[in-house]
């Protein structure tokens, strides 16, 4: 009778225990997908800011590459005061990179952002902003490609059917140059923005790629201050090479000329830019936090959800033509968008359902 009861009150300790264990699992769940939300957010809202406002200073008067390729990188002061409050010591030294493991990967991610900003930076410039915004769907496709490669994705129908359709949505812009050189640039320039964009979204994926490797096999810190060190000292960098850029290049020398010819005045001149480089670091806190927490072709994914918000606000703001090719190539991009979309469903129902069969497991 004494064993009855006693294997009775262990089976209710076992029950009670797995009911804990159960409701922390909801918990993280919960947590996790609530710093998902947040950090996707933060991506979508900067993104579509920072391209608007980037295409609102060339439209005003700007004309400096390397002003605008600086402030995609120059915001990162915003960020200190957040590092200071998340910064925490960590329990391993072993977790941590030596220094210069970590130097030489903030140098070389800085020299990426260099390239890659310059490019956009380009691309915005000789491009209507729907257009550009349309070709940064492309992304997706090169983010696809090279995770095969660097992390491991697996190819499934659905990302073959995503990556085709954006693959002909691009080709339907590269055959859309008539309509948007006759009031925006000369051909010769639309095709070294179409090659530019094209460019910078390959680099990008490359770099979101390598992000998720580093983040992985080298740095295996979990917290959320290496998000902001991975996006604070790589800018550092960035924005050290486009000063030199700049004085280089002698764009500094017409800098005050340009402020003064800005359209809508000095002070806004200096706010279309304080605002477009903090926008940028918004978007880029987003970016990085969902590498970090799901992976780089998911926060490629969740970036073309500014696909249809900036053509549109293009439309209405900057009186670009949404013509038919353009419309098809929208349609085409979501199409695209949404199948990549559903393959996350597939493989994030499955992940729940192999939990449940292991906990069953467990129980029994």
């Amino acid at each position: 009778m004494d064993e009855a009861i006693e294997l009775a009150q262990v089976h209710r300790r076992g029950n009670q225990r797995d009911q804990r264990s159960n409701k922390t699992r909801k918990l993280e769940r919960y947590t996790r997908w609530s710093r998902i939300g947040i950090y996707t957010i933060f991506l979508v809202c900067g993104q579509s800011a920072a391209t608007l406002l980037g295409r609102l200073y060339y439209d005003k008067g700007g004309n400096s590459k390397w002003m605008a390729t600086l402030v995609q990188s120059a915001g990162f002061p915003i960020l200190l005061p957040f590092l200071w409050f998340f910064s925490q010591p960590t329990k391993s030294s072993s977790k941590q990179p030596n220094f210069l493991t970590f130097s030489f990967i903030c140098f070389a991610f800085g020299l990426l952002l260099i390239g890659d900003n310059l490019m956009y930076s380009y691309g915005l410039l000789y491009l209507p902003v729907s257009t550009y915004s349309l070709l940064c769907a492309t992304q997706l496709a090169f983010s696809a490609l090279l995770s095969f490669f660097l992390n491991a994705q697996k190819f499934t129908p659905y990302i073959l059917n995503s990556l085709v359709l954006l693959t002909v949505s691009a080709s339907l812009l590269a055959f859309n140059s008539e309509s948007d050189t006759t009031t925006h640039s000369s051909k010769g320039k639309y095709v070294i923005g179409f090659l530019c964009t094209l460019g910078a979204s390959a680099t990008y994926s490359l770099y979101l790629c390598l992000l998720q490797v580093c983040f992985e096999k080298v740095i295996k810190r979990e917290t959320f201050s290496i998000v902001l060190d991975m996006q604070i000292y790589p800018s550092i960098v960035a924005s050290c090479g486009c000063v030199v850029g700049l004085f280089g290049s002698g764009e500094w020398r017409g800098l005050r000329d340009e402020m003064r010819g800005y359209e809508e005045g000095r002070v806004s001149y200096f706010m279309t830019l304080v605002w477009t480089a903090v926008t940028w670091q918004v978007s880029s806190v987003g970016l990085l936090g969902l590498i970090f927490e799901v992976s780089s072709l998911f926060s490629n994914v969740i970036s073309t959800l500014a696909l249809p918000v900036v053509p549109i606000l293009a439309v209405i703001f900057f009186h670009d033509k949404m013509n038919g090719v353009k419309a098809m190539a929208l349609v085409l991009a979501l199409w695209g968008f949404v199948s990549y979309i559903y393959q996350n469903y597939l493989d994030e129902s499955k992940a729940k359902a192999n939990q449940q069969s292991a906990d069953n497991v467990s129980t029994v």
